[in-house]
């Protein structure tokens, strides 16, 4: 009888130190893993980089202007009027990492404060008007999370038909005139009496917003799974994600932000108009880019977020102390995204070698 063949020495130690597939084929190797101090140190870099343009800024406006920009009101204003436009920012980081987008932003931020000016009378007061903001910013967001989610919409299309929806029901609303605050108590979030240690009540709101943002993206299941949605979104169905449901509630969670911006605007502003909100939505995208916020989702980042969003509102508070025009600040702001674009491709070209 004859003895079967055994494979030779190396051989063998092949067989046993390779992997092989099901036909015998040698498996393909698994990528490097990524060592979480590598990872950490990238970003920090990278939040340390947008700190230094900040900083840049802040030099240019203190050359420029050192009696305006260096005083104190001057902070102020800036960290107000970043806070209105900071709290979408951080609804569209949370959409962006997941993969999508939300051109509606702006839109429902202007729907939102519209509505809420136009119901809250003195019988309903403060609670009356934010509430309503609130939940116009809830109801458009669960429309898109419907469409884009349970209806198959491609996230542009669904978002861009609420954009043009909402601006059209914010002009029927208002007849497109300015819809005045009367409700005192709202008005008075944004006198100099309401500030808490010499801070605005509205940064304080950005504050928190910002910290429930973080939290949700760093240290809970929801946010991992916002990732993984992001990275890949069959691969994420596969381990038992229920990926419409996730997405349903982050474009609720983007809506909920506009309507908290829409209170912000009607408190800062002192009224509510069809116009508000006017180019939020590139403003945000554009902020959460230069950020660290991967466009096509699988990472996102609070804090370089928040960094973009105080980046450009310092770049309009400086050209507007130096009567500089409108369009040089939009082409500044047009060379600041494409070089944080392709600053993300040279970094996730390096880190895939």
């Amino acid at each position: 009888m004859t003895q079967p063949t055994q494979p030779a020495p190396a051989a063998a130690d092949r067989l046993t130190k390779e992997p092989r597939d099901t036909d015998g084929a040698p498996a393909p190797k698994a990528p490097p893993e990524r060592k979480g101090p590598a990872l950490g140190l990238r970003l920090d870099a990278r939040n340390l980089s947008l700190l230094g343009v900040l900083a840049a800024l802040a030099l240019i406006g203190g050359i420029t202007q050192p009696d305006q920009f260096l005083d104190s009101s001057t902070l102020r204003l800036i960290l107000v009027q970043a806070s209105v436009i900071g709290v979408v920012t951080v609804g569209m980081t949370l959409v962006i990492t997941s993969g999508g987008i939300d051109l509606s932003v702006g839109a429902i931020v202007a729907l939102a404060s519209v509505w809420a000016t136009t119901v809250a009378t003195q019988e309903y007061g403060f609670a009356g008007m934010f509430l309503t903001a609130i939940l116009v910013g809830l109801g458009c967001g669960l429309v898109n999370g419907v469409l884009i989610a349970y209806g198959g919409m491609v996230p542009f299309i669904a978002t861009l038909a609420m954009l043009a929806s909402a601006r059209g029901l914010a002009l029927m609303i208002t007849g497109g005139t300015t819809q005045m605050v009367t409700v005192e108590s709202v008005l008075d979030l944004g006198r100099r009496e309401s500030y808490i240690l010499g801070i605005p009540p509205l940064v304080i709101i950005f504050a928190a917003v910002t910290l429930v943002g973080w939290l949700l993206l760093n240290r809970t299941t929801f946010g991992r799974r916002t990732i993984a949605v992001g990275g890949n979104a069959e691969a994420a169905r596969l381990a038992g994600i229920d990926v419409r449901r996730q997405r349903l509630y982050l474009y609720l969670l983007s809506g909920l932000c506009c309507g908290i911006a829409a209170f912000m605007l009607a408190v800062h502003a002192g009224a509510g108009q069809n116009t508000n909100g006017n180019l939020y939505e590139l403003d945000a995208i554009a902020a959460a880019i230069i950020g660290g916020t991967l466009l096509s989702g699988g990472r996102g980042t609070i804090v370089g977020s928040v960094l973009g969003v105080l980046i450009f509102t310092t770049i309009t508070i400086i050209f507007a102390l130096n009567n500089l025009q409108s369009d040089v600040q939009q082409i500044a702001k047009g060379a600041i995204i494409v070089a944080a674009v392709l600053v993300q491709r040279r970094t996730s070209s390096t880190s895939s070698q």
